[in-house]
């Protein structure tokens, strides 16, 4: 069974037993957390789309760790007036690992 499911802005096609790293979730490192905005959900038993989420559907996931993600640089640079800025970011992520789908109705 597999499911797509939203979080932090962004679609995943999720298995029981993935690990993906998503937009960082306000939960603490083993804690169990539910996604419940599945977008569509699939078996051998048929596809399910939701209108624009399943209802009852949800996903069981286990958060494993917060990390901080590769550092993005920003440069600036206006010519004939000696303006540079150079800054850095590092995004907020957590891995997270599936432990079950909820097909719902």
């Amino acid at each position: 069974m597999y499911a797509i499911v939203r979080t932090g802005g962004k679609q995943f096609r999720v298995s029981a037993g993935d690990h993906i790293a998503v937009e960082r979730l306000d939960a603490a490192e083993g804690d169990e957390v539910t996604l419940d905005d599945v977008l569509l959900v699939g078996g051998d038993d048929g596809v399910a789309v939701g209108n624009p989420t399943v209802e009852g559907a949800s996903v069981a996931a286990r958060v494993d760790e917060h990390y901080r993600d590769r550092k993005v640089t920003v440069y600036k640079y206006k010519n004939k007036t000696r303006r540079r800025v150079l800054r850095g970011h590092r995004q907020q992520r957590t891995r997270i690992t599936i432990t079950g789908i909820n097909a719902g109705s």
